[in-house]
């Protein structure tokens, strides 16, 4: 087994569902998720705002 190289330090804070902020530890700006689109008509919520959802984040991290 190699050595371990990081070690993610990350606190989520939930706001007014759906709304979210990750802190990812050395940023001071938080990441911000919520849901937009198809994702807000499947729950049945309308956000104060439209934010990219866990899942966007994750695609985008895929792909770069």
């Amino acid at each position: 087994m190699g050595d371990l190289i990081h070690t993610s330090r990350i606190k989520i804070v939930q706001d007014k569902r759906p709304l979210r902020r990750a802190y990812i530890e050395p940023f001071a700006e938080p990441l911000r998720f919520g849901v937009h689109g198809g994702v807000k008509t499947l729950y049945g919520v309308e956000p104060e705002q439209d934010l990219p959802t866990t899942l966007d984040h994750l695609i985008a991290a895929l792909g770069g």
